[in-house]
């Protein structure tokens, strides 16, 4: 329907008649009724009684038609929006744009040379069904080595190109070495020096990868155990094994990115008794039941932790997001914004001789419905009738 559509318009589309059409009919049937009225009985004695009948019944049923097509014009006139309110409300209507959300979720259990990690699988795996339910796409690996390591960070490169979000999660060991943070693939020795180059994947080869990639970038490292790995490397350093250190070295984002860490900086993270650590485990639960936004989020899986582990592990983050992030599409939406309700038009009174029989035909071809709409247009309609205060009673009764 075209922004000029006017009421005419709406009623020939919804009755399937011109309205011009319709009102010079029922002109012409009141004013038949009308000669008739003065065609009295007087002027034809031959008139018998059956015919007087006729004649009432006949004026009755053109007065009820009356009605009820008034009535009809009236409801299709108050029911059907115009054409400029409809081009107002596709205005109104919010857009939706799918975005890109990538997510890569790494998970190393299985370490060769090292005591095997019991939930670091478990946390990769329940975080990557988190995040597709929340609709990102989400590349997953688990106990990787080396080579793998580097071509799933490759994999998530081409995959982040033109993403506005990518998310990062990693279980494993993980490593500080002269304020390096490393992390620490499953077949990983570090009985060299040289290891710490041919061995292990730097955090800020994945840090940097993200950032340049996509326009927000969110870090989750569940990497700061304690690793047995590093007393390996500490008889490589010799004098030098002060260089590492507890945990994982505080690291700072560029803008649009946030890193949160199982534990703050220099401390080590507690597996867990469970399926899950318990930073992992807090993570995955309020990503699947809230709608807040990350920050908020952070504070609840906080709090988790901090209750879990009897305030001995203090999860930990750095942001530099420049608006509110949320995980669930749905919670970040904005509502549709009402469409106001159009107007009515305005409906000429009918001559007073006949207002108060037209009311009573209307009012007994609506007084059964239960439509509020319906009753509102009568009362707009009759406004000035004692059937318009039974409509309001009516529709009173129906919205208790």
């Amino acid at each position: 329907m075209g922004e000029t559509t006017s009421l005419t318009d709406a009623v020939k589309l919804a009755a399937g008649i011109s309205l011009t059409e319709a009102v010079k009919g029922v002109a012409a049937r009141r004013i038949g009724l009308a000669d008739a009225a003065l065609d009295t009985p007087e002027d034809s004695p031959r008139r018998t009684a059956r015919h007087r009948a006729r004649w009432l019944l006949a004026a009755c049923a053109r007065l009820a038609a009356v009605a009820l097509l008034s009535l009809a014009f009236l409801l299709a006139g108050s029911l059907l929006p115009t054409g400029s309110q409809i081009a107002d409300a596709d205005r109104q209507a919010p857009v939706a744009t799918a975005k890109k959300r990538v997510a890569l979720v790494i998970g190393n259990s299985a370490y060769r040379y090292t005591p095997k990690l019991e939930n670091p699988r478990n946390d990769a795996t329940d975080m990557g069904a988190a995040l597709k339910k929340l609709g990102f796409e989400v590349l997953e690996g688990f106990d990787l080595d080396k080579a793998a390591f580097e071509r799933k960070i490759r994999d998530f490169a081409a995959a982040l190109q033109n993403a506005d979000v990518g998310v990062f999660f990693y279980a494993g060991h993980g490593l500080l070495v002269a304020d390096q943070n490393y992390l620490v693939p499953v077949d990983a020795q570090l009985s060299t020096v040289s290891a710490l180059d041919f061995e292990m994947v730097r955090l800020d080869l994945v840090h940097r990868t993200m950032e340049r990639e996509a326009q927000t970038s969110i870090l989750f490292f569940d990497a700061c155990r304690d690793n047995p790995l590093a007393r390996n490397l500490a008889r490589a350093l010799g004098t030098r094994s002060a260089e590492i250190g507890l945990g994982l070295a505080p690291v700072q984002g560029g803008v649009g990115t946030l890193i949160g860490f199982s534990t703050q900086p220099g401390k080590v993270a507690l597996d867990g008794k469970g399926r899950n650590s318990p930073f992992a485990g807090a993570l995955v639960r309020q990503l699947g039941a809230s709608n807040d936004d990350l920050s908020a989020i952070l504070i609840a899986v906080r709090n988790d932790v901090m209750k879990e582990t009897d305030r001995r592990q203090v999860p930990w983050e750095h942001s530099a997001l420049t608006g509110r992030f949320f995980f669930n599409p749905a919670a970040a939406a904005p509502a549709p914004a009402p469409v106001a309700a159009p107007a009515q038009a305005p409906v000429p009174a009918p001559a007073m001789h006949l207002r108060s029989s037209e009311a009573a035909e209307a009012w007994n071809a609506t007084k059964d419905t239960t439509n509020v709409a319906v009753l509102g247009a009568f009362v707009a309609r009759y406004r000035d009738t004692f059937y318009a205060e039974l409509a309001r009673a009516r529709i009173a009764d129906l919205q208790k």
